[in-house]
């Protein structure tokens, strides 16, 4: 079959399988789930979409798109400290996505689910004029009062960021073709953290034992530290001299005709989903030997004040940056 399947087809066929059975999701042949409470702890929910054309490219195979928006959903829950449970999908399918790519958007998630221990709940699917949409709901759980919150950094704590700044703005520029990228090798490496990101579901048990404030890195660095500083009412401080970066974010970096420019670039680019967290200075070898032990690099690149807004730093003095990252229209 090639052509485009009617709703109950593609959820009897393409869907249904991912419930793996889950009681919740009675099959997918119910209008809704049910949740059963599990003492001790608290259900985490959050939803991202992702809109082609916006959030990945036309020409990106259905697979990994799939599995890009498991994953972005994947990094919320990271950053609040819980562990995946399940998700409700909902899909808006343009005329031109029949059968194949749907298979190969079903064969991403299965993929995905496998890989993060998630089961499919239930959700919708529709067509539309438009490019492809698609919207995840995803569920999961941290100990009774255990999620961390944007809200908690304090005037002293320690900033970390998880990982390596400016791969997914690369990424998308070598995923796009720009020759700005010199190495072959290292474009294809950096298309993939774009397509392909990582959440650090890892560092769970660091954040709940040791940080005060988290969120994930979707927007840019400083747009995104910007919201940890609102939500708590403080200042930050980020040294961009500090920013972990990548083998191919450095090489691209070194041969830059203005070098402060290009680290502003790639701390404002976004698509890195890397875990921002504010930490009590105190606590800085515990945690730092939390994410070792989890094989996740945690860098040290700031500090939380009394005030407000976020304040950045590249060679010892403030540095302006007109714009802090990515905003929504």
């Amino acid at each position: 079959m090639s052509g485009p399947p009617d709703e109950f087809e593609w959820i009897a066929r393409g869907l249904a399988p991912l419930a793996e059975g889950a009681p919740e999701a009675f099959g997918l042949l119910d209008d809704a789930a049910v949740i059963a409470s599990r003492p001790g702890y608290d259900l985490v929910v959050s939803k991202d979409a992702m809109v082609e054309g916006v959030h990945f490219l036309k020409d990106d195979p259905p697979d990994l798109v799939a599995r890009k928006l498991i994953r972005v959903n994947l990094s919320d829950l990271a950053a609040k400290a819980a562990d995946p449970y399940g998700y409700f999908l909902a899909v808006a399918w343009p005329g031109n996505y029949g059968w194949p790519e749907r298979e190969a958007f079903a064969r991403g998630l299965a993929e995905d689910q496998a890989r993060f221990g998630l089961k499919l709940f239930g959700g919708d699917t529709v067509a539309t004029p438009g490019p492809l949409t698609a919207s995840l709901t995803i569920l999961g759980w941290t100990p009774a009062g255990c999620m961390v919150r944007r809200a908690g950094a304090r005037p002293g704590d320690v900033i970390f960021v998880s990982g390596t700044i400016g791969d997914g703005y690369l990424g998308l520029l070598a995923a796009k073709g720009s020759t700005v990228i010199k190495s072959y090798q290292q474009a294809d490496w950096l298309a993939d953290r774009y397509r392909l990101p990582q959440p650090r579901l890892d560092l769970g048990q660091a954040l709940r034992d040791h940080a005060h404030a988290a969120l994930d890195v979707s927007d840019g660095l400083i747009a995104d530290a910007a919201k940890l500083a609102h939500a708590s009412q403080v200042g930050l401080e980020i040294d961009l001299d500090q920013m972990p970066l990548s083998e191919p974010a450095a090489a691209w970096l070194a041969q830059a005709v203005d070098p402060l420019a290009a680290r502003i670039a790639l701390a404002t680019g976004g698509d890195d989903y890397e875990i921002v967290c504010a930490v009590a200075a105190e606590s800085e070898p515990a945690i730092l030997s939390a994410a070792k032990a989890a094989r996740i690099a945690l860098t040290r690149i700031g500090v939380a004040t009394a005030g407000s807004g976020v304040r950045v730093m590249a060679g010892g003095r403030e540095v302006e940056v007109a714009q802090p990252g990515y905003v929504h229209r």
